[in-house]
């Protein structure tokens, strides 16, 4: 198979920005004091505290429990003793039980963090299960709980995992650094994702803009017979699971389906490499990768920070702030996530801290649509998101159901390319909260 310069129809070319941070190697944060970790950092059910004000915890140590399926449980970051369990602002905008932890400076480790044994040896549930314990969850933004994801009912047959390498957001680096700096971890997390699925192929899709990156990981898989690295044309979303899996097998995920309904899983490279941690250390997902990055960041860099530490608290140790902040976003500026203050939480989902000058923050001013059909052309998901939009600004949801509204993957494509600027993805989110809304209540 051939597997250079793959792609997917539609897609936008936004400025890339990657130089900010594109070669400065990972470096580990300062130890947070406080930490203020969210018993809610993922897709699906909160978890319950299992600890109380006036506990000591230790690094490693869980401190939520999940109550559902899909939910994943919650570690302490730090060691110390526990001040509070009050809700707090999450970084995804709502408030969020959240336990606060002020640090007692001995970094001690919980006792049950040691290494789970050989690959090898382990089997298919004990994988599954030590993934589970981690309370590992995707990396990429998203945040759906992996067990869950790596669990597929018996009637779906997987055949290939892809870990998508991708990055296309403009901005962020910090999957660019995890595969230069540590390839070993990336390739040995694919493994154990294969083997807790049962699958024999797996491939790494990277974009064509990190060469380096794509030059480390095919010499760290030369002598991996079923894992290949399949590179990809640099365009936006081509980091979404499934523009990934349309670029590298082929296959077309439909309407409404999961990409197992193709027989796929995707996982980014940061989530295997969390695996590789929880299997080889016995560390559960207390820590992530952030890059810290923008026009009015002085020192933008690639930390590794743990959970729960307060977003100023890693900007100041980029140097603070260059001017007055125009905006602060979780993530990249496509798909991330605005935020009101810098005081919220590092979580598992934070993979960048974008923070633009006023100048490039100011947004312009919509003007009426010219039907040009540009959003029309560019839609990955072949919708027409000028109908969308205009039923949605009328509250017209069920003719904007009509035009499939909610398969929108909200990647932001429209609203880059629309000459007259309208506000095409935030009018289509409105939409697509009121439909959601409606069937929860059916």
């Amino acid at each position: 198979m051939k597997l250079k310069n793959l792609t997917f129809k539609g897609g936008v070319h936004p400025p890339h920005f990657k130089e900010y941070t594109e070669k400065i190697p990972l470096e580990k944060a300062k130890e947070p004091q406080t930490v203020i970790i969210p018993l809610a950092q993922h897709i699906g059910a909160p978890c319950e505290p299992i600890v109380k004000v006036g506990d000591r915890v230790k690094i490693g140590q869980k401190i939520g429990e999940p109550k559902a399926f899909v939910s994943a449980p919650i570690h302490s970051s730090i060691a110390g003793i526990v001040k509070k369990i009050v809700p707090y602002t999450s970084p995804i905008g709502t408030q969020v039980l959240s336990v606060v932890i002020e640090s007692d400076g001995s970094n001690e480790v919980d006792e049950n963090v040691k290494p789970k044994g050989d690959l090898e040896s382990l089997t298919k549930e004990e994988i599954l299960n030590i993934i589970k314990e981690a309370g590992i969850t995707g990396l990429g933004g998203a945040g759906f709980p992996t067990h869950v994801k790596l669990s597929p009912p018996p009637d779906k047959k997987i055949d290939t995992i892809i870990l998508n390498g991708a990055e296309c957001e403009p901005y962020l680096t910090s999957d660019h650094r995890l595969m230069l700096e540590n390839p070993e971890k990336v390739v040995f997390g694919l493994k154990a994702i294969m083997k807790a699925v049962g699958v024999n192929k797996g491939f790494i899709g990277i974009e064509n803009n990190k060469p380096d990156a794509i030059e480390v990981m095919q010499n760290a898989v030369k002598n991996e017979p079923n894992i290949e690295v399949a590179t990809l044309v640099t365009k936006y979303p081509q980091g979404d699971e499934k523009r990934l899996i349309n670029a590298v097998t082929g296959r077309e995920v439909p309407a409404g389906g999961l990409p197992m309904d193709v027989g796929v899983i995707v996982n980014n490279v940061g989530t295997a490499a969390a695996i590789a941690d929880a299997i080889q250390t016995g560390m559960p997902l207390i820590q992530r990768i952030v890059t810290i990055t923008g026009s009015a960041i002085n020192e933008p860099k690639n930390l590794i920070v743990k959970i729960g530490t307060p977003f100023i608290e890693v900007i100041k140790q980029c140097g603070g702030y260059k001017g007055k902040p125009g905006k602060i976003i979780m993530g990249g500026p496509m798909m991330g996530i605005a935020q009101f203050t810098d005081e919220v939480p590092v979580i598992k989902g934070t993979s960048g801290i974008l923070v633009l000058n006023e100048k490039e923050a100011k947004i312009s001013e919509p003007k009426q649509c010219i039907r040009c059909g540009k959003c029309v052309d560019i839609c990955p998901v072949n919708l027409q998101p000028l109908f969308i939009s205009q039923f949605a600004l009328k509250s017209m949801y069920d003719e904007a159901e009509y035009y499939h509204a909610l398969d929108c993957i909200e990647c932001g494509s429209c609203s880059f390319i629309c000459p007259s600027k309208r506000p095409l993805l935030q009018s289509i989110r409105v939409a697509k909260r009121e439909l959601i809304s409606r069937r929860k209540k059916r």
